[in-house]
């Protein structure tokens, strides 16, 4: 599907109301277009604030989203927590086109069958495997080495449906918590010696295929805190990094917008780890780090337009992560320096309550040096309390 104009009324629909599709929905609000949302909680969530086009229902319920989608002219997804299946069905009653497609979203909608899709194409991973009993989790770390990891195969994201596993006992406890005993899949994923953890955002679509430079993400507890592009890392596994993206997005015919994370092995090998069918946090940078972000591009792609270009606009670009500090109320504190900077970018996602550890903001920061505009970045967030 591609359009050649933007009727006054056309709407574009985001299954799900969280801060990716509030800021793909600001680029949609650029071109003229209407935009829509599902949401499957109750609380008031980003971008619910800034459309009238707002449905609650669950993501299990084909009816609720069918009636959603028929109001729409293309769909989209926030986040993987829907199932291929009902995507296919919501797509084939309401006569709505969903990008990602129902097919390319059913090779990576879980951690196994993600890991099996890009394995199949040659596209090296973590090691991984399938865990269904006390002697799965045994022999894997027996085989691998203890401790590893163990992932809840859907659903999981900043820390939370991942374990780490020191021996038999923690594996069970683990295995058990993430719902391995009430038939949920569980992976179990080896623990990789790695340097660096890099990511790149691809979009693709009929009109061709756009790859993003390749960042470094900076983790804490699972959960990333900084984004630094271009990454500090050598220029061919740069390089690297964006051919296998595109090898990926190529591997499940992928149109919208796509983000991979991979290893950098202490032996100089690129391993993909995860994906997500949708913008990602370690693409965030690209608001004001590039002519188009991935943002844009998210909207570009799915409704069939030519892409916007990934060329950075500074030498350097920091995006620090602003995580929730109390559990109250969110209010967005200690802000001036951020302010003050020439070329910072602060964004407030509008979230009604803060939790700690919740991704509340983030602050952008654009230089010509890597490792100063990083430390300033972090020097004027510092005090900053949400």
């Amino acid at each position: 599907m591609a359009i050649n104009s933007l009727p006054a009324n056309f709407k574009l629909g985001f299954l799900g109301a969280g801060q990716l599709a509030r800021m793909s929905a600001l680029q949609a609000f650029r071109f003229g277009i209407q935009v829509s949302v599902f949401s499957d909680r109750t609380e008031n969530e980003p971008v619910q604030f800034m459309t009238p086009f707002s449905t609650s229902g669950s993501f299990s319920s084909v009816e609720d989203m069918v009636e959603f989608a028929k109001n729409c002219d293309v769909i989209t997804l926030e986040n993987e927590f829907i199932s291929s299946d009902i995507l296919h069905e919501v797509q084939e009653k309401s006569g709505t086109p969903i990008f990602p497609s129902p097919e390319s979203f059913a090779l990576i909608e879980n951690k196994l069958i993600e890991k099996q899709t890009f394995e199949a194409a040659g596209i090296p991973v973590t090691p991984y495997q399938l865990v269904r009993s006390e002697e799965d989790l045994k022999e894997f770390g027996e085989d691998y080495g203890w401790p590893y990891l163990l992932k809840s195969s859907k659903g999981g994201y900043d820390g939370y449906g991942n374990e780490t596993v020191r021996d038999t006992q923690t594996a069970k406890e683990a295995f058990d918590k993430l719902g391995g005993n009430d038939g949920r899949d569980i992976v179990a994923e080896a623990f990789v010696d790695f340097t660096n953890e890099i990511a790149v955002q691809v979009a693709r679509n009929e009109t061709g295929t756009v790859v993003y430079p390749c960042c470094e993400t900076v983790q804490k507890d699972h959960i990333c805190v900084a984004v630094l592009s271009p990454a500090p890392v050598d220029k061919h596994v740069q390089e690297k990094a964006q051919e296998l993206a595109i090898k990926a997005t190529e591997a499940i015919n992928g149109k919208g917008i796509f983000a991979f994370e991979f290893f950098l092995t202490k032996d100089g090998e690129v391993l993909l780890n995860e994906s997500a069918p949708r913008p990602h946090n370690s693409g965030h940078y690209t608001i004001e780090g590039t002519v188009a972000s991935q943002f844009e591009n998210h909207v570009r792609a799915v409704l069939g337009l030519p892409l916007g270009s990934s060329k950075m606009k500074a030498p350097a670009v920091a995006m620090i992560n602003l995580l929730g500090t109390h559990q109250r109320p969110a209010q967005t504190d200690e802000i001036m320096e951020a302010f003050e900077e020439e070329d910072g970018h602060l964004h407030v996602y509008g979230k009604i309550q803060s939790k700690v550890g919740r991704k509340m903001a983030h602050y952008t920061l654009l230089g010509d040096n890597l490792e100063e505009t990083y430390k300033q970045a972090m020097h004027v967030t510092r005090n900053i309390e949400i």
